[in-house]
């Protein structure tokens, strides 16, 4: 068994991942104790200080962007390789990291070295990396709903894309605040950030469209987890929800965690919870070009904890499956 270490492992994803990690078949997950409180948390993992030069073939970064900025250089330099939960080093460019997360970057060149692991797309070269940035929940599904039907040029892109994003309560991490307290998230349902939410350039970037051609609103459900997002386009004419599903089925004919529904089904939350699947379903109406896209994931799995374990386990040479299936 590898041991490999979590940093920020009483986070909701952190937390994730000491659940998906602890029934790995070929790794032994290490509590990094980082920060006060984390002592509190209950689990047989092993602890230990958190120090970067520990030996560890691999840590993951469960923590804020800019704590995972600070802990990042140290732990590359001591030959750790680094799987990050944050948005600290997936945006490519300071110029976009300054524009949506509205600070400078202090290690652009890190920043810049960082692949991006969304294994779906980018699997050839996630093993030689030694630092991986983990997709956000939002952009994992938005780009697996769309990237494949871009690249086969079905969409009609002058007429826009508007992503109707929906997550549970979690994807706000688990440090206090108005906003998720429960008498402001039960019996509710709320919009926030919009145009301006700091996934929209990962969706960009991975997609290759344009911001003038994408809508995206994110919007807080009275849930612990999923996320669910509608995604509404004009197809180019000549098309049928049969041809849009065969488009998703070859592409991801090699990949584990992509379920296709059949023509006129789609996923809900409850399909996907708790689990590292990714579920799409179609409806396109011929007549008028309309064509709907549903995507589900869990947030904490697919969105998170879940997509990190599979970066992992590439980077390590590891079945992907391993841990997750």
């Amino acid at each position: 068994m590898i041991p490999v270490g979590i940093v920020g492992f009483s986070g909701y994803s952190g937390a994730e991942l000491v659940t998906i990690l602890s029934k790995h078949p070929h790794v032994e997950p290490v509590l990094l104790e980082h920060r006060e409180a984390e002592p509190n948390f209950r689990s047989a993992a092993r602890r230990l200080p958190y120090s970067a030069d520990l030996g560890l073939a691999l840590v993951f970064l469960a923590t804020p962007p800019e704590v995972s900025i600070e802990l990042a250089p140290a732990l590359l330099d001591a030959g750790t390789k680094v799987v990050d939960l944050s948005g600290a080093f997936r945006l490519g460019t300071v110029e976009n990291y300054q524009r949506w997360y509205k600070t400078t970057h202090a290690q652009p060149g890190l920043l810049a070295e960082a692949v991006y692991g969304l294994p779906e797309f980018f699997r050839a070269t996630i093993p030689d990396k030694r630092l991986i940035a983990n997709p956000g929940c939002y952009p994992t599904a938005a780009n697996l709903a769309l990237r494949p039907l871009l690249e086969a040029g079905v969409i009609d892109r002058e007429a826009g894309i508007v992503c109707d994003a929906k997550s549970g309560v979690s994807g706000a991490g688990r440090k206090p605040s108005l906003k998720t307290s429960f008498c402001e998230v039960t019996e509710n349902f709320s919009a926030y950030s919009i145009l301006d939410h700091r996934h929209v350039p990962e969706i960009l970037r991975t997609s290759g469209l344009k911001e003038a051609e994408l809508s995206f609103t994110a919007q807080l459900l009275p849930i612990e987890r999923g996320i669910l997002e509608t995604i509404y386009f004009r197809a180019k004419e000549g098309l049928n929800d049969h041809n849009v599903l065969d488009i998703y089925r070859n592409r991801y004919l090699n990949d584990h965690f992509l379920r296709i529904y059949p023509a006129g089904q789609v996923p809900d939350l409850r399909a996907v919870a708790r689990t590292n699947f990714c579920d799409i379903g179609v409806h396109l109406d011929a007549a008028t070009r309309r064509c709907v896209i549903v995507v589900a994931i869990d947030n904490l799995v697919k969105g998170a904890a879940g997509m990190a374990v599979q970066n992992m386990n590439l980077a390590l040479g590891f079945p992907e499956t391993a841990g997750l299936l």
